[in-house]
């Protein structure tokens, strides 16, 4: 069962040489989910070898252009690749105006339906659920209406002791009882507690995204207990006053938020242009919190299963 973040860009507004703006894929039981869509996004895609039409959802965190202006570009592309069922985009207001626009003037004739679901950027809410994942959003602190995003996993199935099983001998009834979770009577009269039956077969698993923003430790709160953490770090710490004024974080801001969440791991990204070495600002991070990593463009970050 998959867990990963491919990052497919990490620059923040002014385009790079060497970097793309931000994007990343989120692969969950090999559903794919989008995460922002700046410029180029769909070439990283076919780089890194993430198929286009295995995307289930679009997750927008706010309307600056460098998080959104790649994905024009790829709803078109998935109509000529032979897209026919629905996608959903989560993105704040006005983006349903924008698209209504982008369709009627470029994609009349799509065989599919982008279908825009409106983040309300100042709740934690869930915005997507399936069988085995849920979907939050995290209210941040940027120049504009913008969100974060929690990728949780839902608890699995209990599995039955396979010993447990064998000593009391256990009916395919008795069985299904305890993977719902419920004692188990036995023939004898004797009840078997559920926990001495069954384990969970994994931990579930975490990520949060924490897209442009000014220090918030409210965000780090909500990311409590993620596996992995990705925040942006725009500036480095001596320039604190310039990344308040901006609405952005320093490389220190995020390893508090990491702190704050008690993060497994920190990703950072959103680098200004001014920094050629990524490495020099992974460095001043990892003073607060080692455990920190660059947001390396096509690189994954899997998520392992843990008991």
């Amino acid at each position: 069962m998959s867990f990963s973040v491919t990052i497919l860009g990490s620059a923040s507004a002014k385009p790079t040489a060497t970097r793309h703006p931000s994007a990343q894929a989120v692969n969950v039981h090999e559903q794919y989910y989008l995460v922002d869509a700046g410029e180029g996004v769909q070439q990283q895609m076919i780089r890194t070898g993430i198929n286009p039409l295995k995307l289930r959802a679009v997750f927008i965190s706010h309307l600056h252009g460098d998080h959104v202006y790649g994905l024009f570009p790829l709803l078109s592309t998935l109509g000529l690749y032979g897209r026919r069922t629905p996608l959903p985009i989560y993105a704040p207001a006005p983006f349903g105006e924008i698209l209504e626009a982008h369709l009627r003037y470029f994609d009349r004739d799509l065989p599919y339906e982008p279908e825009w679901h409106e983040i309300r950027t100042t709740k934690h809410e869930l915005l997507l659920e399936n069988r085995t994942l849920e979907i939050w959003s995290i209210p941040l602190r940027h120049r504009i209406p913008t969100s974060g995003f929690l990728f949780r996993e839902k608890k699995p199935p209990l599995n039955v002791d396979k010993f447990k099983i064998a000593k009391y001998d256990l009916s395919i009834a008795q069985i299904a009882a305890a993977k719902r979770g419920e004692e188990v009577e036995l023939d004898t009269g004797e009840v078997i507690p559920n926990a001495e039956l069954t384990y969970e077969p994994y931990r579930p698993r975490a990520y949060a995204y924490l897209s442009d923003t000014a220090r918030s430790p409210k965000a780090a709160g909500l990311a409590a207990g993620v596996d992995l953490l990705y925040h942006e770090a725009t500036y480095a710490a001596a320039e604190k006053k310039t990344a308040a004024q901006r609405g952005h974080s320093t490389t220190e801001d995020a390893a508090r938020a990491a702190l704050k969440a008690g993060a497994g791991r920190l990703v950072i990204g959103h680098y200004s242009s001014r920094y050629k070495d990524e490495e020099e600002l992974v460095a001043e991070a990892r003073r607060l919190f080692p455990e920190t990593y660059a947001a390396t463009e096509g690189r994954t970050f899997t998520i392992e299963k843990r008991r």
